[in-house]
């Protein structure tokens, strides 16, 4: 199919019916999942949110969480990125469905902390759906592009940049992020977030407030059943926004809430902000902390953009405003800006759209280091290969010398700072290391890279071999290297000025470029540099060749490739489920839906056009397909429902069909004699001598007489006939068979009325030249001389003219 771009802005969606859904059917209506993505089922994190959860979360035979809901009138257990993948369906079929075409590549925002696992797991969510996934984005990150790829006052890019805050408060998380804009170009500088502070945890507050003041006043349990607390939530959400707007004591009313009780409170926003006391004090840190990381102050932030459906409670924009010292922008829209962003970075990225070009380069919020078992120490070495805040995505070459395989281990090297249990990312064997011939340690490159994605991977490995052209000793790298790895066994090359153009570079664009933008990178140790160097004299005298290594990875949290094909089939036969599920609802739908229709119309429009006896008895006939339906035919193949009203239709058909022929039938009756009457009206003028029909023939308008006098007798026969015959009964002539009539009249008589009178010649009135020597009247250019009356008609014959033949010319 064509390649076309799919946004999807991955940000707290529900997979349901709607809203009264996850009521009605709460066990099996599933909402607010992307927390548990990468996640162990063990992990504290989901044992702590699975006790307020409707749905039930359980753990797979891998120990990771699923979600046991009913599919199928069974038990059936899902893993989180199959659940993503089902609404990443629906979201790729809503969008083909209006845009009239295939969707094959999608850009999905993450929040900006997600780890690795995270990360991977939602990038298996994509391929279930069977979409191609161009990037994985950052949220913040796509706030600052919807913002800035716009902005036409940027400073230019030898300039100091413009640096914007984006303070971002979702329904279950809290995101700021510092951006460096340029003409066209923007930079991530720092970020910062509370991965739990969010909307939800504002409804929580007025949630426990009720459920404590209910339980006195009207002594109910509220929290022992699942209904009452969730419409409770959704009042408290309603609730929450009301006081955003209005600072009075607001009603909260619910009728039949629980063991058919009404209940109701008040609330204002001054009582609930003193609730809500502790969670705004958390609303600072972040702020001081991006601020920090970024090492700038106050002044130097030129606008701090707010966005998030929780950034409207007035108390949260006074903090950021307060602690800014500066009023708080409000450019992009609250609900769309991640979801604009994303589209704008599925645009840049793929190649059916034109878009201005904008460079983005993000950044790697949690420091990732490299652990290894060390010869030259005898022990573990370790060493962080990609600090925090570093630019992603990035390659660095890191060059080890061994003489048998290794496995480097992959972590985050600041667990404190880190959302997530296992700071663990993954270990990667590096295969088929042999020593040199010499016995002697080999250099080994391994390239390390932070990708498109922000997931880190060893992307390459390759054995150097030395081979001496000559029987010259070289002072070779081992011996100055045997002193080096009593230190360290690797080194990583610096080179500053490329890691510099790389970051200026378009990231995206370089992502599918990847040798382009290899770079070795390590310390900026301007003595090791120096180690690094052979001498170049003896450069002649030594040939290297490379040979590509075999990488096993063992990540912390991946679905085997075998799990994950099953999954895509199984998504492709849910895909094909619903399909036919949806065939054989609209099949009995459209059987109840008729019955209701025909029942109606039986009493109303249909009722002069069906007898008593044939009503009676196609009523009754409705009546028991309707107890049908709602019980024996609650649950039956498609191809029944087709029989049932192809069975009913036998019955309702013809009653249409005759109230359908009332409708048309009088509008052709009364079109024939219009035309009729327009034909006899012609011929009664010709009699008369009439000048506009003077040149028809007489035999001609005889026939014109002849049909309209026929056509005529014939409309009064059947209008007789029909005006005779009840309602009832089928109708004695058919609106088609009428227009039918009109038209066979119309080709006998239209011909003859409308044919033109012949044209006729008139004579030129002579004109006097208006020069002695001008040209003879009806010669020359054509500029003088009376036109004839008839456009095509000759030119009479001038008085110069008829002269011409008793005249010599020589």
């Amino acid at each position: 199919g064509a390649v076309l771009v799919c946004l999807i802005g991955y940000c707290g969606f529900f997979l349901g019916v709607s809203c009264s859904n996850v009521i009605s059917n709460a066990k099996n209506t599933v909402q607010s999942f992307k927390r548990f993505h990468g996640r162990a089922f063990s992990d504290p994190f989901v044992q702590a949110e699975k006790t307020s959860l409707a749905y039930e979360l359980v753990q797979l035979p891998t120990g990771s969480t699923g979600i046991k809901v009913m599919y199928m009138e069974e038990e059936r257990n899902f893993t989180i990125e199959q659940m993503t993948g089902m609404l990443l369906t629906k979201l790729k079929e809503t969008a083909e469905n209006a845009l009239k075409k295939p969707v094959v590549d999608c850009v999905v925002s993450v929040p900006c902390f997600y780890t690795d696992a995270e990360r991977r797991s939602v990038m298996d969510a994509t391929q279930i759906a069977g979409l191609n996934c161009l990037r994985l984005i950052n949220e913040s990150t796509a706030v600052a592009l919807a913002y800035g790829i716009y902005k036409q006052d940027l400073p230019a890019l030898e300039e100091k940049p413009r640096n914007v805050v984006f303070v971002d408060m979702g329904h279950s998380a809290y995101q700021v992020s510092i951006c460096a804009f340029n003409k066209g170009k923007l930079k991530v500088l720092a970020t910062a977030f509370d991965t739990t502070l969010g909307g939800r945890k504002f409804d929580e507050m007025l949630v426990e407030y009720f459920c404590e003041e209910f339980g006195k006043k009207y002594k109910l349990d509220i929290k022992s059943k699942i209904r009452a607390l969730l419409r409770l939530y959704q009042e408290c959400e309603k609730l929450k926004k009301l006081m955003s707007a209005n600072a009075s004591d607001l009603p909260l009313n619910i009728e039949c809430f629980m063991n058919d009780i009404d209940v109701s409170g008040t609330m204002n926003r001054s009582k609930f902000l003193e609730m809500c006391d502790g969670l705004l004090a958390r609303v600072e840190a972040p702020l001081r902390s991006v601020l920090e990381q970024a090492k700038l102050k106050k002044e130097d932030i030129y606008a701090v953009e707010i966005v998030g459906g929780t950034t409207r409670i007035p108390a949260v924009k006074e903090k950021i405003s307060k602690f800014f010292g500066k009023e708080v922008s409000t450019t992009l829209n609250a609900d769309e800006a991640v979801a604009r962003g994303c589209a704008l970075q599925c645009a840049i990225l793929s190649p059916a759209f034109k878009v201005r070009e904008f460079s983005i380069t993000d950044l790697i919020p949690y420091p990732i280091s490299l652990r290894w078992n060390s010869p030259a120490e005898e022990g573990l070495s370790d060493c962080e290969v990609f600090p925090k805040n570093h630019a992603a995505p990035f390659s660095k070459v890191l060059t080890f010398y061994r003489k048998e395989p290794f496995t480097l281990e992959a972590y985050y090297s600041s667990p404190k700072e880190l959302p997530y249990p296992d700071p663990a990312i993954a270990h990667f064997l590096v295969q088929k290391v042999t020593p040199q011939t010499d016995g002697s340690s080999s250099k080994v490159k391994v390239k390390v890279r932070v990708n498109i994605h922000g997931i880190f991977s060893v992307s390459s490995a390759s054995l150097v071999e030395v081979h001496k052209s000559d029987d010259s000793e070289e002072p070779m790298e081992t011996d100055q290297h045997a002193k080096e790895e009593e230190v360290m066994d690797f080194k990583m090359q610096v080179d500053q000025e490329e890691q510099q153009k790389t970051e200026e570079q378009q990231q995206v664009q370089a992502e599918n470029k990847a040798e382009s933008e290899e770079m070795e990178t390590s310390q900026d140790d301007s003595k090791d540099k120096k180690v690094d160097q052979p001498p170049q004299a003896k450069k002649a005298k030594v040939k290297t060749t490379t040979v590509d290594l075999p990488i096993e990875n063992q990540l912390v949290w991946q679905i085997g490739k075998d799990m994950l094909n099953l999954f895509i089939e199984n998504e492709g036969k849910m895909i094909m489920q619903d399909k036919l599920e949806k065939e054989r609802n609209d099949a009995k739908n459209a059987v109840e839906e008729y019955v209701y229709d025909m029942r109606d119309k039986l009493c109303s429009i249909y009722e002069k056009f069906v007898s008593e006896d044939d009503r009676n008895s196609f009523t009754l006939k409705l009546e028991d397909t309707e107890n049908w339906l709602y019980e024996d035919g609650e649950d039956q193949p498609k191809q029944i429902y087709i029989d049932k009203l192809t069975e009913l239709k036998a019955l309702g058909q013809p009653i249409q069909a005759r109230f359908q022929e009332s409708e048309e039938r009088p509008k052709a009756f009364e079109d024939l004699g219009k035309q009729i009457q327009q034909y006899m009206k012609t011929v009664h003028a010709f009699k008369a001598k009439d000048e506009q029909y003077d040149h028809l023939d007489e035999a001609d308008v005889a026939k014109v007489e002849k049909s309209a006098n026929e056509a005529m007798e014939w409309m009064n026969n059947k209008l007789n006939l029909q005006n005779k015959r009840s309602l009832t009964l089928d109708p004695v002539i058919k609106a088609k068979d009428i227009q039918a009539k009109t038209k066979e009249l119309a080709s006998i008589c239209n011909p003859i009325v409308t044919k033109p009178k012949p044209k006729v010649e008139l004579p030129k009135e002579e004109q006097k030249p208006t020069e002695p020597n001008g040209p003879v009247e009806g010669q020359g250019d054509g500029s003088s001389g009376a036109q004839s009356a008839e456009p095509n008609a000759a030119p009479a014959p001038t008085a110069t003219e008829k002269k011409l033949p008793e005249m010599d010319i020589d």
